[in-house]
């Protein structure tokens, strides 16, 4: 069962290192996604289960890495814990995902990640993520940015329905409403360029239907970009 849910945004800039000179301009961002970890994990979940968007839809061990070098920055990442072999292979969303988790609980986790595409629901790592959530206690941490198209310096240029869009997400977010983050239109939130809506989409799947006592930590669209920070407990 899920019995709570955090939601971040992974913006590389999130990572001091990355943002450099500019990493102040975060800090708000970070301390949210800091508070809502932590309240992940004071869950006690049997595992934290990170969820992010992807090229496919695959399932992560705990000793997967992601790199930063794309950024400037020789930096990788392990999933959930530190060790020898694993794969280089976790997408943005998870590389950050996990350097979240690391900063805020520690490179001992034990969290495992999901990437997640448009087809995640009929997808094997779903059928895996489904039966995981049937004989353990899970906490989801979900990776996700909104719209960047919020403004004229957004990457994609204003688009006048991007706040819109975002106010819906914020919406769910706020009210513990899976069943509005399972229903995302993914082909606007692609106009939009939205990064987000294939793990909202896949992580709304699992929280359907079941209450959650919801709370909104941040919401703000910094460089144009919409990032949405949530911490969701069952039982609200």
């Amino acid at each position: 069962m899920i019995i709570a849910a955090a939601f971040c945004p992974h913006p590389p800039a999130l990572v001091a290192d990355v943002a450099g000179i500019r990493s102040g301009e975060l800090d708000d961002l970070r301390t949210a996604c800091a508070a809502a970890i932590t309240d992940l994990a004071a869950a006690e979940p049997d595992q934290i289960v990170i969820i992010g968007s992807g090229p496919a839809s695959v399932a992560h061990s705990p000793v997967a890495r992601g790199s930063l070098a794309g950024f400037g920055v020789p930096l990788e990442v392990h999933l959930g814990l530190p060790g020898c072999g694993g794969a280089l292979e976790l997408p943005l969303s998870l590389t950050v995902g996990a350097w979240l988790v690391t900063s805020t609980l520690g490179v001992r986790s034990g969290a495992v990640g999901y990437s997640a595409d448009a087809d995640f629901a009929r997808s094997r790592a779903a059928t895996t993520l489904l039966a995981q959530a049937e004989r353990q206690r899970l906490a989801l941490l979900v990776m996700g940015d909104g719209s960047a198209r919020r403004s004229v310096a957004a990457p994609g240029y204003l688009d006048e329905r991007a706040a819109g869009f975002d106010a819906a997400i914020v919406a769910a977010l706020a009210t513990g409403d899976g069943d509005a983050l399972a229903d995302v239109d993914l082909a606007l939130a692609d106009e939009l360029l939205c990064a987000g809506a294939p793990a909202w989409r896949a992580a709304g799947a699992l929280l359907a239907g079941d209450p959650f006592a919801a709370e909104v930590r941040y919401d703000q669209a910094p460089y144009g970009v919409g990032y949405f920070v949530a911490s969701w407990r069952a039982g609200g």
